[in-house]
């Protein structure tokens, strides 16, 4: 029964990965010095790392797009708008689309609104010492509770998950801290770590202790994950030994495109099994279209996220590198 919760609590892991894209992005970013051309450098390098396998998505599922474009029922405008949605990736600002080719994709409106608040938002954190970080950490538990509560639209996901973001970023302004102090850091990690992995599971096994308060799942779930983000970083163990190895990060390159391609291939196999049995397709097929799913993600990091990424970087180069005056030009 308890492991049957925490699957079916799987959907959860998406915070977790925004919290994760602030720590991440917080780290990655520390020295930066934010001007125009590092925040143009900035902003080509988050869009080459998601829009070119999203890209693929929409290809895999053009077949049902065209089927939609040709299906009465709906006016012209309105498919239009759907088909701009999906382009400029904003599902995650209009809610249900009522089509669900990649119904994933909402996450990658929140995360192309977040790169565009992070710089702001990383300045503002890294100029203010530990009580500002304390104070933006209090605030991401508060705020999402005060945006329902002012009635917010809950399908602006970006807007109500900026939060988790934000944490994230707090969490790696801790860590920094943590690793700066001369403290026995991977015996604190190793106790964060187990301590937020006993907080999540326990509370998504009993989420009813919630119940009749303001607080949500979510909301107890965004501290437990940046502690556990941070135990991680600092710790060491059996655990973390295993998330270090060549294989587990090989996977974790690459679990983006197994993220958002499993739906568009989900419609795939859906039609296929629908036609060869029904609503009665033998188990052994799930498993098939779950290596099926690894195997083409894999194909796709090596042969298009990677080279798409390196291209977009590359093409945009010439145009970012500083135009050098004219009378230095002359002299050289």
């Amino acid at each position: 029964m308890a492991l049957q919760s925490v699957l079916r609590g799987g959907y959860l892991a998406v915070q977790s990965f925004f919290v994760l894209s602030g720590f991440v992005l917080a780290q990655s970013y520390a020295r930066t010095r934010w001007n125009r051309h590092n925040l143009a450098r900035f902003l080509i390098a988050r869009f080459a790392r998601i829009y070119p396998a999203y890209l693929l998505s929409l290809v895999i599922v053009s077949w049902f797009a065209y089927q939609f474009l040709m299906k009465p029922g709906r006016t012209i405008a309105d498919k239009a708008a759907v088909l701009a949605d999906y382009a400029f990736v904003l599902q995650g600002w209009n809610g249900a689309l009522n089509v669900g080719w990649n119904t994933p994709a909402w996450s990658l409106s929140c995360e192309f609104f977040f790169y565009l608040c992070f710089p702001p938002l990383f300045l503002w954190l890294g100029k203010g010492g530990m009580m500002r970080v304390a104070c933006a950490f209090a605030a991401s538990l508060v705020v999402p509770v005060l945006l329902a509560d002012v009635g917010v639209p809950v399908v602006w996901k970006p807007v109500h998950h900026l939060s988790d973001f934000v944490a994230g970023i707090a969490a790696a302004r801790i860590y920094s801290s943590l690793t700066m102090a001369h403290l026995p850091a991977r015996r604190i990690g190793f106790g964060l770590t187990v301590a937020s992995l006993i907080a999540g599971a326990g509370i998504i096994v009993y989420p009813h202790v919630l119940d009749g308060t303001v607080i949500t799942l979510s909301t107890v779930l965004r501290p437990i994950n940046a502690v556990l983000l941070i135990g991680l970083a600092t710790g060491h163990g059996l655990f973390v030994r295993l998330l270090s190895t060549n294989l587990s990060g090989y996977l974790g390159k690459a679990s983006y495109s197994m993220y958002i391609l499993h739906i568009p291939l989900l419609w795939w196999y859906s039609r296929y099994t629908y036609f060869r049995w029904g609503t009665a397709a033998p188990a052994w097929t799930g498993f098939l279209f779950i290596a099926a799913v690894i195997g083409v993600s894999i194909a796709a990091f090596e042969f298009v996220e990677t080279p798409a990424n390196r291209w977009i970087r590359d093409w945009t180069a010439a145009w970012l590198r500083p135009v050098k005056p004219a009378a230095l030009r002359v002299a050289a």
